[in-house]
């Protein structure tokens, strides 16, 4: 199953993907929220699709996240050897934990505004894991049968405020409008081998990021049960695994993002996204 959620933002209505095909359910009566993936309801949601005849989503519709704003959305730095090499940062003996801001998660067709006094935003294309159930001390054997789905995600950073301006790298990860999620949420079953996908992003047309989530320094059932040792992760909480090499960053010299440039990622079995630049503008 694929989920969406579609329409203006800060008014978003649940939906789902069928055979190509956008559907809205909001007659199912719940949006996706902690709430919905505490009480089962990928399976509940199954079920009423099967029963019911939906109405059709235009194809011009905004997307939004595919899931509602989650308790937290923790990321996984330097998740790839060869990403560490290009910063020029050592292989981590355990993963790196570090939290992006909830209220920077957009769609994944919305604008990424440039933070005010910024001169490096980069791009990182990410798996996202979403968690379907209450986690806390998870065992790796039982790690995976925690998880709701994946998502594509594209990790934006400030790099003078994540590693100049002192102390952790919050400050350059969690800037308005730097978490654009989707285009959908796909369910375990919808993705094969999630060890195994590729993951690409292009500026202005150009590939920056061309890798493989083989290439994991640390999977997926050691990032949520390692995680799961220093915070309670709830239902619909978001993991984002870290990038492959190919980072503004990493070049020599660094290349970052003005307005007016694009960036389009995608993940296999996951979609597509496509983000334009702008400056900073006061809401």
């Amino acid at each position: 199953m694929k989920l969406i959620r579609f329409g203006e933002s800060g008014k978003e209505k649940p939906g789902v993907i069928l055979n190509d095909k956008k559907y809205d359910v909001s007659a199912f009566g719940e949006d996706y929220t902690e709430q919905f993936f505490e009480t089962d309801g990928l399976s509940r949601l199954a079920d009423f699709i099967k029963d019911n005849l939906l109405p059709e989503v235009a194809d011009d519709v905004r997307l939004g996240s595919p899931i509602v704003r989650p308790s937290k959305l923790v990321c996984i730095g330097l998740n790839y050897a060869d990403h560490a090499k290009e910063t020029n940062a050592p292989l981590p003996p355990e993963p790196v934990i570090f939290m992006k801001a909830t209220t920077a998660i957009v769609g994944p067709f919305d604008d990424i505004m440039i933070p005010k006094n910024s001169v490096k935003t980069d791009w990182e294309v990410e798996l996202a894991v979403v968690i379907g159930k209450k986690a806390s001390y998870v065992e790796e054997a039982e790690a995976m049968d925690y998880v709701a789905g994946y998502v594509l995600h594209n990790d934006v950073s400030e790099r003078e405020f994540q590693l100049e301006r002192n102390g952790t790298w919050d400050k350059g990860k969690g800037c308005d409008t730097f978490a654009p999620l989707g285009p959908f949420l796909a369910t375990p079953d919808e993705i094969a081998d999630p060890h195994n996908l590729r993951l690409w992003l292009k500026v202005n047309g150009e590939t920056m990021q061309d890798g493989t989530t083989s290439n994991f320094i640390f999977n997926l059932p050691h990032l949520i049960s390692y995680t799961s040792q220093f915070m309670t992760l709830l239902p619909g909480d978001i993991i984002s695994t870290g990038t492959p090499a190919g980072v503004g960053l990493g070049m020599k010299p660094p290349i970052y993002l003005k307005a007016g440039d694009v960036v389009e990622l995608g993940i296999e079995g996951l979609g597509e996204s496509k983000q334009n630049l702008i400056a900073y503008a006061k809401n």
